[in-house]
């Protein structure tokens, strides 16, 4: 990390369904990626600059970020000192269970906003971190479900279910698996169109328009993401970036960094990978 930097990326061991990181940042970027469940962020200094499909969002102190499920952005720091922030990574089931628990929400749960001014939940958040950290489970858990409900209650909607699929929207989902299924050893653009019967360029645009991004950095998040459930398992960093299909542990280390926030190695420790749980 740049001088100035810092981060924890962690799971409370008795919160097995939220993730957690609280971060500063001056210098690094986070590559378009997306997530598999939901993120809730509040900015306590500088300023971060989010892209989202909608625009570029620049969040100061006392908004919160709420980004849905596979929506694919990326961060910077918005101002030359970088930003400080809290985060909450709830998992789409946590989430699901408290809008059917709180909430006439039906379907999947989600946020048409990208960004609130929201002084009351921004303080919720930061006081989740804090009960974690002071290990005090308990309080972690019903804060989180008080903020998250509150979230919903005031932004909450039910996210609109997908159209029906066009021609190139069903080429970029077949592609989407055959990459999946050749992770370690992905075929080129071209010989990925040309077994998809279509062209290389209408392959490019119809997997930006269904994924908002092209098929590379779609692959990396993808690895990164299967990563992430091999170090859960305890699997060691060098043998992760093989398969994978990275070409070595820093060139896994490089890409899981920009990504996730942190390296592999602090992501296991983090995620209390050889404690007993």
């Amino acid at each position: 990390m740049a001088e100035g930097e810092w981060a924890r990326y962690w799971q409370p061991e008795l919160l097995p369904g939220i993730d957690l990181l609280r971060a500063r940042y001056v210098r690094h970027t986070f590559p378009r990626h997306s997530h598999e469940g939901y993120v809730f962020a509040t900015i306590t200094g500088g300023v971060e600059e989010v892209g989202l499909p909608g625009g570029v969002v620049h969040a100061g102190p006392g908004t919160v970020v709420m980004i849905n499920p596979e929506v694919p952005h990326s961060a910077r720091a918005g101002t030359p000192e970088g930003w400080v922030y809290s985060t909450l990574y709830p998992s789409a089931q946590v989430v699901a269970e408290i809008a059917e628990e709180t909430t006439t929400i039906r379907g999947t749960a989600g946020f048409a906003e990208t960004d609130v001014v929201d002084h009351q939940a921004a303080r919720l958040i930061r006081e989740v971190h804090r009960a974690a950290e002071e290990g005090n489970a308990l309080a972690a858990d019903s804060v989180l479900r008080i903020m998250v409900a509150r979230m919903l209650r005031h932004y909450g909607s039910t996210l609109p279910t997908r159209e029906p699929r066009t021609s190139g929207a069903r080429d970029a989902a077949r592609a989407r698996a055959l990459l999946e299924e050749r992770m370690d050893d992905p075929p080129t653009l071209q010989v990925l169109a040309a077994e998809l019967g279509t062209s290389p360029f209408a392959l490019l645009r119809a997997f930006r328009n269904s994924y908002g991004m092209p098929p590379h950095a779609w692959l990396t998040d993808a690895r990164v993401r299967r990563a992430r459930r091999l170090l859960d398992l305890g699997t060691a960093p060098a043998q992760t970036a093989v398969a994978v299909g990275f070409a070595d542990q820093p060139h896994l280390n490089r890409h899981f960094t920009r990504i996730v926030g942190v390296p592999p190695g602090a992501y296991q420790r983090g995620r209390g990978v050889g404690r007993a749980r």
